[in-house]
């Protein structure tokens, strides 16, 4: 059998594969992910504000609640970029060590020895199933490797692959949302000077919740322009047509009203439909192949909105670089980078979807203590609106620099009902 030659590197650019169809959408890098990725790249914020990014501090990210600018807070920080630009500049510098190299192709399988993952079955991208001739490589190749990571997607068919080796898959926990966002481009020029970002979101509903619920934001992007996203729910879902999404605009906050009415819309108006949030609790497993473990997507899914994507796979990242670096073998079962990587996937599921909860539309499963959680979540909400400090707790749980037990703890409870209610 002739030796598999690689492909040359993929190109550096953007990359719009089918993988990730939802890359062109308005995402979000949060305070803890922009730390994270600055830790593994260091220099990387710099060079990618060089290369176009706009870093915003302080007041250039508002935040507003049923329409109202949220009380300022000085530890604030959030870059301005699309997640192409974002990954083409991660993805440069990954590229840049010695010791990686690039395989263009599909994952066929996973490769299975001795109760451990020892490698992954590929095909050469552009291949078929059936092209095998005597002067062509084969189709199908193994790659040997001490520790396989399935950053897969939600799509991931490594449950799949691992059941019909006999091996049991994870517990999955789903909450269905029924989420469409959409986004679209503006030319950017002198207008909102002081704004790099801003975001806005329904307030607290009470005892009910409107069936209308539009989130929007904005977002300066490297390339002259703003990216505008703006959502709905179930019926209320955005779709292409361009006059719609601009009275949508017309109806969110100021900085968007203002781009809706000053700026030129580029290019379509690109809808995503995200139907439910999900997450496989590989840390319940009581069996699992040593020399595999799961990141990212493939882990847990949330809901957009909350823009925790991004954030949450670098964190899964870093827990595990630090399960890697506490002198670990890679070929065991990676039992404590599971249980750390639980850690951040719990906190940022228990925030989204007991946000998700008070959808009329979204009918659980409800956690335990949901209507406490809820009502101390709502208060708050309206008492981050007036106070910088409950404000300031309340972004280091959303940037995940906290969890969200921080905001029902006792200081922050207190702070909130002098707030509201002046005892």
């Amino acid at each position: 059998m002739r030796p598999h030659t690689p492909p040359p590197p993929a190109h550096d650019g953007a990359g719009t594969g089918p993988g990730a169809p939802h890359r062109r959408q308005l995402h979000a890098l949060l305070a803890m992910g922009h730390t994270r990725i600055e830790d593994f790249f260091p220099g990387i914020t710099r060079e990618m504000v060089a290369g176009g990014a706009r870093l915003g501090r302080g007041d250039e990210v508002r935040f507003y609640v049923d329409g109202a600018l949220k009380a300022p807070v000085d530890d604030v920080t959030m870059l301005g970029a699309s997640r192409p630009f974002i990954e083409a500049h991660v993805r440069r510098r990954v590229m840049a060590l010695g010791n990686v190299r690039p395989e263009r192709a599909t994952g066929r399988g996973l490769l299975l020895k001795g109760g451990r993952a020892v490698g992954v079955r590929l095909a050469a991208a552009g291949a078929t199933a059936t092209e095998t001739t005597e002067d062509t490589a084969p189709t199908e190749y193994d790659v040997r490797a001490d520790l396989v990571v399935d950053a897969m997607g939600r799509s991931s068919r490594l449950g799949t692959w691992l059941a019909a080796e006999g091996w049991g898959q994870a517990p999955v926990d789903r909450m269905r949302v029924d989420l469409g966002y959409a986004t679209a481009r503006f030319t950017r020029g002198s207008e909102l000077p002081g704004t790099v970002i801003a975001h806005s979101t329904p307030g607290p509903a009470g005892d009910y919740q409107p069936v209308l619920c539009e989130p929007g934001a904005l977002a300066a992007a490297e390339d002259g322009t703003w990216s505008v996203v703006l959502a709905g729910y179930a019926g209320h879902r955005p779709g292409r047509d361009r006059a719609d999404f601009l009275a949508r605009m017309r109806r969110c906050v100021a900085p968007l009203r203002e781009v809706a009415e000053r700026c030129e819309m580029t290019g379509d108006v690109e809808p995503f439909h995200f139907r439910e949030s999900r997450r496989r609790r590989f840390a319940d497993l009581t069996d699992f192949p040593g020399g595999l473990v799961v990141l990212g997507d493939a882990m847990a899914t949330v809901n957009p909105v909350y823009g925790q994507g991004l954030t949450l796979a670098a964190l899964q990242a870093s827990s595990l670089h630090v399960h890697l670096r506490s002198g670990v073998s890679p070929h065991d079962p990676a039992w404590g980078y599971f249980r750390r990587a639980a850690v951040v996937v719990d906190a940022a599921w228990q925030l989204s979807t007991t946000a998700d909860l008070a959808q009329p539309h979204v009918t659980g499963p409800y956690p335990r203590g949901y209507r406490f959680l809820r009502w101390a979540g709502d208060r708050i909400t309206t008492a981050s609106v007036r106070d910088s400090q409950v404000n300031q707790t309340y972004l280091d749980v959303v940037h995940m620099r906290a969890h969200p037990r921080a905001l029902t703890g006792p200081r922050v409870l207190a702070r909130t009902a002098r707030v509201l209610w002046g005892s």
